[in-house]
């Protein structure tokens, strides 16, 4: 394994790039709560609001815990040759390989989501509305980490190959400009996961093939670009800030095709997956006392109707989709 990245540098790059944005993850967190099974539905929509404004909470918690960046990404190259496919599955196991501080130098994103897991399965058991809601959401965000290309590479942000500032477009800017046209339905629902540590390495795997097409397509669609059609410098407190322009973005996007779209669905695809696994691993806790009354009529009309625009990929047109409203809803 490839040694010697200070651990400042790294929590500093994940400072810099909000995993998936607050859209990105947002958006996730809502999708899987409509593949759930009516069993789990009714009370992850009833917390909706929670669920999705705290998506984001895993990455704002970075500035406050020193431990908390390499949860979000594993520079897969600082493990050695085909890491994804050789590295032990388990936490312990990989302690005695690599030792704790070459896990937090290089990232251990797919044993974090391990280990949220397991909490969350304690939770559901415990029957804790707090403690369930708490760690739903954070596995939902770092299972949507591992299906961001860049948060598997030591190049996590363009940096080693003169392209820097591709993280955040890869998965804040374009959803931003691009989400009106993404598909946003799935007819995937919820299921078991007998091995879910395989599951996430797949992931992990998956996500990490597709770097290829990041860095080339980017590098294509610049091509075409002048300096300043690429790039705009903004001024904030004093300082130059370059980011790349909408018209760039929109490029890009274009090269990529329905990748980023195909992740964010995957995404929500696995995180419903994910909860129903705790959930099941618990022992099917009942989640629905006393939402299913006569006086919560109108949220099962809410819901019914949410579901539906979900299925026609028209959430966005029927002004459902919590990530673009201007405010989040009243509880």
């Amino acid at each position: 394994m490839k040694r010697g990245i200070a651990v400042s540098l790294l929590v500093a790059s994940v400072l810099l790039c909000s995993s998936w944005g607050f859209l990105g993850h947002r958006t996730i967190h809502q999708l899987a709560v409509y593949e759930l099974p009516p069993s789990m539905r009714y009370f992850f929509h009833r917390n909706m609001n929670e669920v999705v404004k705290r998506s984001v909470r895993a990455d704002q918690r970075r500035s406050e815990d020193k431990e908390e960046a390499p949860r979000h990404f594993i520079d897969l190259e600082l493990y050695g040759d085909s890491a994804a496919w050789k590295m032990p599955r388990q936490w312990t196991a990989a302690v005695r390989k690599y030792g704790k501080d070459s896990l937090s130098n290089a990232g251990y994103l797919p044993y974090h989501i391990m280990a949220i897991k397991e909490k969350l399965t304690v939770a559901f058991r415990s029957g804790n509305k707090d403690s369930i809601l708490f760690y739903a959401i954070d596995l939902g965000h770092y299972i949507a980490d591992a299906h961001v290309p860049l948060h598997t590479t030591e190049n996590y942000d363009g940096q080693l190959t003169n392209q820097k500032g591709l993280h955040s477009l890869w998965e804040s800017t374009i959803p931003e400009i691009e989400i009106q046209q993404y598909d946003l339905r799935s007819r995937h629902k919820a299921r078991y996961l007998k091995h879910p540590e395989r599951v996430i390495w797949g992931t992990i795997r998956q996500s990490h093939k597709l770097l290829k097409g990041v860095f080339e397509e980017e590098k294509a669609a610049t091509r075409s670009f002048t300096t300043t059609e690429k790039y705009r410098v903004q001024m904030r407190n004093g300082r130059e800030y370059r980011t790349y322009t909408a018209a760039f973005a929109k490029a890009y996007s274009a090269r990529l095709g329905n990748t980023i779209n195909k992740q964010l669905i995957r995404s929500a695809n696995l995180v419903a997956d994910f909860w129903y696994t705790s959930w099941v691993d618990a022992g099917c806790p009942n989640l629905n006392k006393g939402l299913l009354t006569p006086q919560k009529k109108k949220e099962r009309e809410e819901l019914h109707a949410e579901l539906e625009a979900f299925k026609k990929n028209r959430l966005i047109e029927k002004k459902l989709l919590i990530a673009k409203q201007g405010q989040d809803r009243e509880d």
